[in-house]
């Protein structure tokens, strides 16, 4: 039983402001144990569960923030940025068996603590087939081409309801209760690490392949200012649909996250300080 475990931070244990996941800022420095130690309980739950193999893919920002001289020895971590899937690089290898996102958040426009979609800010909102995407559900639809299903997810309650919504079956496990978008009530790093490792160790039976699932898709990102959507539109295929919005079709959703990721890139090109 081989697992990859997508890694992100805003939904990691004590984890509230911007601060505290940007790289460079102290509190950054001063989370980046307990983001590790987030991931550590989760490797220990699948292991126990029956895992003979687990990969971590480091998913967020700059995608060089777990440390990896405190990763637990039985896993390995795959770090740095430009992968061809981003957050859930490797399940397209055929070898994986069951992915858990740990550390995820709630989608852009949603509640949730440092809710989000790819975009720290810009993109208000991103709806896949006409359901609110969140980065977790994005990557769900990737997974499932691969016929790999999302057996854990780990962030804040809100995060975890929203898993309910593209993996039903995954178990989940909250690490903090969402107050507002910078403010949470949180569960100190021993208690969380409890909750994720009984969460992983029963998400573990559930790391069966099952067949790959295909589909076409269309998809919608709103924006905060106008000029961001026609900034958009440079990517083939990216459609302006009104003032603030871009739509695109997409046979697979591998083809989709990646004009995803080219828009998202586009975009933040066209970000200007302070104004957006």
């Amino acid at each position: 039983m081989k697992i990859l475990v997508s890694a992100d931070m805003e939904g990691a244990t004590g984890v509230t402001w911007p601060d505290d996941v940007l790289p460079g800022h102290a509190q950054w420095a001063r989370h980046r144990p307990m983001f590790t130690g987030d991931v550590n309980a989760a490797i220990a739950g699948f292991f126990a569960g029956g895992a003979d193999e687990v990969l971590v893919n480091e998913a967020h920002w700059s995608m060089r923030n777990l440390l990896l001289e405190q990763l637990d020895e039985r896993a390995r971590l795959l770090t740095g940025r430009h992968k061809a899937l981003s957050m859930v690089e490797g399940v397209q290898h055929g070898d994986v068996d069951g992915v858990a996102f740990v550390g995820y958040h709630a989608a852009a426009g949603a509640e949730g603590v440092l809710a989000h979609t790819y975009l720290a800010n810009s993109l208000t909102g991103v709806w896949v087939d006409g359901r609110r995407a969140s980065e977790g559900l994005l990557n769900a639809l990737v997974c499932a081409e691969y016929g790999v299903p999302v057996v854990l997810v780990t962030g804040d309650d809100k995060a975890c309801e929203d898993a309910g919504g593209y993996a039903p079956e995954a178990r989940t496990a909250a690490v903090k209760e969402y107050v507002s978008r910078y403010a949470a009530v949180c569960l100190p790093p021993a208690r969380s690490g409890a909750v994720i490792r009984a969460a992983a160790r029963a998400a573990a039976p559930l790391a069966v392949r099952h067949a790959p699932v295909v589909t076409e898709h269309e998809v919608t990102l709103e924006f905060d200012a106008e000029h961001l959507a026609g900034a958009a539109t440079v990517v083939p295929g990216v459609r302006q649909t009104g003032e603030r919005r871009v739509a695109y079709a997409s046979p697979t959703m591998y083809e989709g996250i990646r004009c995803f990721k080219a828009v998202t890139t586009v975009v933040s090109a066209a970000v200007e300080e302070q104004y957006g």
